[in-house]
């Protein structure tokens, strides 16, 4: 790399008698032997000083940049080393709290303590301080106080200002929410806002409060167009109620009830609870040659606990029966491993059998998209995959299928429910077809979504036209991001019942298509389609930001115990939830 030549400082004329004048010279102007006299360059570091005809910048200079320098009028200037622990009058010099710089020090170390859930005595340590003084020494870091009552509060009202705005643009808002514990058994209700932006993007806050109806009127939402989406506990679904919100049960709960109850088999993780039989399991999958991994157990709270558990258990299955088998284990008792010949026999087939529920859950613990038009095409397609009465069918598979069939059967099943699934199905890409109900549903529903975005045309003529945003003309759909393994499983589920319904035969390029459809997320395929159809697309917003699971509140939970942890249970409620909706909603300041 060419490196540029630095101009010869010339030394000050003989005039200028002053010992600072020792230190500090003139370029000559560009092209001309004379001097530059406007600015005085520094020997030292090379820093232009303006010249007014004194000295008074040049000495100021010096005090401040270089104050190992003795200067002195009358005398030669010599240079002195200050000891190791003093401090130059620049860093003595304290930064007022009230300047712009100290202000924005305070404001971040704000925004540290809120997006990485530091405690608030994080300032107090001492290698905070050491760094602190390092990076800025005139800055004198407040007290623990001033941020739990003035800095936080303040960046919480102003991050919810800047949330409020974006809500009031959003043409509808869903509502997910779960109630939770803390350390110090406090309850709290965890909400989640979602809401799709003029491009298309699915947006995400977090919040706590107690009451569906306060959330509502804190952030001026429409009580009479809000969804809310919870599991199915009962007090939920009461709260809901009582509101007389519109009220979607998470899909992804609802498997796993059914999956839960058509489990009732001997969990296959007892080796754990005796030293001998794990020791030898060890051994075992040493010998092998399998991953050393150790046995899962269902969870009835965790959705897909009992299908990790049968996973871990084929995987291990070898290991596990040799550990089984050996004179070691027997003679350590039954009591340590309940696991039995047939359910090593069955285990393979219960799980080909809870395989759709499994990869039914994967797709709708997914939170990047809108889910709720999922969860008609899913529930159809898993009652399909649940029918009895095929030959060949071990018993155990059977009963499982039944109990599974049978409880999904008393899901989503009123006329509302129905009407409300459908229509967002209807208003996705990929199922707009509506291949999983008959010709006379389809046209049912059709009408319906015709009814409803004739009647939202005629709302918004009513209100102030607002000017619809423009399609990114140089985006193509073939560029446009696909959650890979979101695709997989939709494609495992939902490909037969697309490339297979019909009578008539379809040829490779149909189906390619079908599935190239079947892969699309909605939200782009929107973007791309808005102004060929404005007033669906109006429509699908009102549908598509309602997610078919709670997973987003839930997921809350984890960053909640993050903040209210052993050493913090006494934090206020208030506290706790700036604290979380910070950590959900800050954004990176410039």
């Amino acid at each position: 790399m060419a490196t540029v030549k630095e101009k010869t400082i010339q030394p000050a004329p003989s005039s200028l008698k002053a010992s600072v004048w020792e230190h500090f010279g003139f370029y000559c102007l560009e092209g001309k032997p004379d001097l530059d006299k406007e600015n005085a360059i520094c020997k030292v570091c090379r820093t232009k000083v303006k010249h007014y005809g004194n000295t008074t910048n040049m000495r100021a200079h010096m005090s401040h940049h270089h104050p190992e320098m003795k200067i002195k009028d009358g005398e030669k200037l010599e240079t002195v080393t200050l000891p190791a622990n003093q401090q130059t009058l620049f860093q003595c010099t304290k930064l007022p709290p009230n300047t712009a710089r100290a202000k924005k020090i305070t404001r971040s170390i704000a925004y540290f303590i809120s997006k990485d859930l530091r405690p608030y005595s994080t300032i107090e340590n001492e290698g905070f301080q050491h760094m602190l003084h390092t990076i800025e020494p005139r800055y004198t870091v407040p007290s623990c106080r001033l941020f739990a009552e003035n800095a936080i509060p303040q960046l919480y009202q102003s991050t919810k200002e800047r949330v409020s705005v974006t809500l009031k643009k959003a043409t509808r808002v869903a509502l997910t929410c779960d109630a939770w514990t803390s350390r110090a058994v406090e309850s709290y209700v965890t909400f989640t806002a979602h809401y799709i932006t003029d491009d298309w993007q699915l947006e995400t806050r977090a919040h706590m409060n107690e009451l569906f109806q306060d959330v509502s009127k804190e952030w001026h939402l429409p009580t009479s167009d809000l969804v809310i989406v919870t599991d199915n506990a009962a007090n939920m679904t009461a709260a809901v109620q009582l509101g007389s919100f519109t009220h979607v049960k998470c899909f992804a709960h609802t498997i796993n009830l059914a999956a839960q109850r058509a489990l009732k088999l001997p969990r296959f993780g007892e080796f754990h609870r005796s030293h001998i039989a794990s020791r030898v399991l060890q051994q075992k999958q040493k010998l092998l040659d399998l991953p050393p991994h150790k046995l899962k157990t269902d969870v009835s709270t965790r959705w897909n606990s009992a299908f990790n558990m049968m996973d871990r258990f084929l995987e291990q299955q070898p290991a596990i029966c040799a550990a089984l088998l050996s004179s070691e284990v027997r003679k350590g008792g039954t009591d340590i491993c309940t696991l039995k010949e047939v359910d090593v026999t069955n285990a393979e087939e219960m799980a080909m059998a809870l395989k759709p529920l499994k990869e039914a859950t994967v797709i709708m613990s997914e939170d990047s998209t809108p889910t709720l038009s999922v969860i008609a095409p899913l529930h159809a397609q898993l009652l399909h995959d649940t029918e009895t009465g095929f030959s060949g069918e071990m018993p155990i598979v059977r009963e499982i299928k039944q109990t599974v069939h049978e409880d999904l059967s008393k899901r989503y099943c009123t006329v509302r429910e129905k009407s409300m699934l459908h229509t967002a199905s209807t208003l996705d890409p990929r199922f707009k077809a509506l291949p999983f109900l008959s010709q006379d549903e389809q046209q049912d529903i059709y009408s319906k979504v015709i009814a409803e975005a004739a009647a939202l045309k005629a709302e918004t003529q009513k209100e102030h036209a607002k000017e619809p945003g423009a399609p990114d003309e140089g985006q193509d759909d073939q560029h446009s991001p696909v959650p890979k393994r979101r695709t997989t499983a939709l494609l495992n589920l939902l490909g037969k019942t697309f490339t297979d319904s019909g009578a008539a035969p379809k040829s490779a390029s149909t189906r390619a298509e079908e599935e190239m459809t079947l892969s699309e997320d909605p939200l782009i395929w929107w973007r791309n389609h808005e102004t060929v159809f404005p007033l669906l697309a109006k429509l699908a917003k009102n549908y598509l930001c309602i997610p078919g699971t709670s997973l987003a509140s839930e997921s809350v939970f984890s960053t909640a115990g993050d903040i209210v942890t052993a050493q913090r249970s006494m934090l206020s409620s208030e506290h706790v939830d700036q604290l979380l909706f910070l950590q959900k909603n800050l954004e990176v300041e410039a």
